[in-house]
């Protein structure tokens, strides 16, 4: 689910660059900002998120019940509270920013020049941002799910 979202980011996040001809001027770092910041590409970030926690939500609930044929009491809740941690702490900007960094590089315009294919080494860019608060968010959505309290026993019909 992990890579899907990485994924689905980046190729969000990159769409509007493929729509740049080639033969036009070489693009300035501050064109690729002015750019990114024109299709709102932060914005954009923030929606791709929350559609994606709804999924995550729902697997986890899945995976869940699979395990364990039951599920706490305040999970819906905690579940909730921990996927708009996730959307809210994001670090669009540092995605963004090394986004930009790239992009107004020698090897970012070559990016803008060639094959969409080649916008991978792009991506890669970003990659490391996302995968460590992916992962510092996954500890502590562990962490809260484990002091979830069990569900509510209910008595024995006769």
């Amino acid at each position: 689910m992990r890579t899907l979202l990485l994924a689905t980011l980046c190729l969000a996040l990159s769409a509007p660059v493929l729509a740049q001809n080639a033969d036009t001027d070489t693009a300035t770092r501050d064109d690729v900002i002015l750019y990114l910041r024109t299709m709102r590409s932060h914005d954009m970030m923030q929606r791709l998120l929350e559609v994606q926690s709804q999924s995550m939500q729902t697997m986890m609930h899945d995976q869940l019940m699979k395990e364990k044929g039951t599920l706490p009491a305040n999970f819906d809740s905690v579940m909730q509270k921990e996927m708009a941690d996730l959307v809210k702490g994001m670090p669009a900007d540092e995605i963004i920013d090394a986004m930009n960094t790239f992009y107004a590089s020698p090897v970012g315009q070559k990016v803008l020049e060639e094959l969409p294919s080649v916008m991978q080494e792009g991506m890669q860019a970003a990659m490391p941002i996302m995968s460590k608060y992916l992962t510092e968010w996954k500890g502590r959505m562990q962490q809260d799910l484990e002091k979830l309290t069990p569900p509510a026993a209910t008595p024995a019909q006769k």
